[in-house]
């Protein structure tokens, strides 16, 4: 289910919105959908250009393939709040993955002075990037300001700044609650 909302509020993104657009989530700006695409990981980090594009695809397709391996392989009895855990995280991974293996293949590319109008499917090869150099489609945005703006010298700082989706935050909550409910997950009784 992670994976069609992720894929599903994506493709709706790219081509209904230009880059760079921004939408105010109920007229409140501490949440907004603001249409980015990045060439990196979560949260839009990137690593060395093409090379290392194509080096973060090829590691994603690699960790998907072995967290696929384990769970066909799991031979004991696991904690059910693992399994949800891993299944965030799989479900994370693919949705990236999609993303970066194939939008560069079938979307025309997002215009930022969106002269062309919003991203159009494009028929399969003629998009604006090839297999593995797609970029990945991010839009959640809350800026969240660690200092309230009526404190002098200090106020409206944002403290969380990253645009991502919903698929870096399904990562993210596999991530966390492995790392919350460790003891729960990894010891046995």
């Amino acid at each position: 289910m992670v994976l069609v909302i992720d894929q599903t509020l994506k493709i709706y993104i790219k081509t209904h919105f230009c880059f760079g657009e921004n939408y105010l989530i109920g007229g409140k700006p501490w949440a907004q959908i603001n249409f980015v695409e990045n060439i990196g990981a979560a949260f839009g980090w990137q690593y060395g250009g093409n090379l290392g594009k194509l080096g973060l695809s090829l590691f994603r397709l690699i960790a998907i393939g072995f967290m696929i391996y384990m769970g066909l392989n799991i031979k004991q009895r696991v904690p059910k709040g693992l399994l949800v855990s891993y299944a965030f995280i799989l479900a994370g991974a693919m949705g990236n993955m999609l993303d970066s293996a194939f939008y560069g293949l079938i979307f025309s590319d997002s215009d930022y002075h969106c002269l062309q109008g919003p991203a159009k499917l494009v028929s399969f090869g003629h998009g604006y990037a090839g297999f593995l150099h797609g970029r990945v489609v991010d839009m959640l945005y809350f800026p969240i300001a660690h200092f309230p703006s009526w404190l002098p010298f200090l106020g409206g700082e944002i403290f969380f700044s990253p645009i991502f989706n919903i698929a870096d935050s399904a990562i993210s909550i596999g991530v966390i609650s492995i790392f919350l409910f460790y003891t729960r997950f990894f010891n046995k009784p």
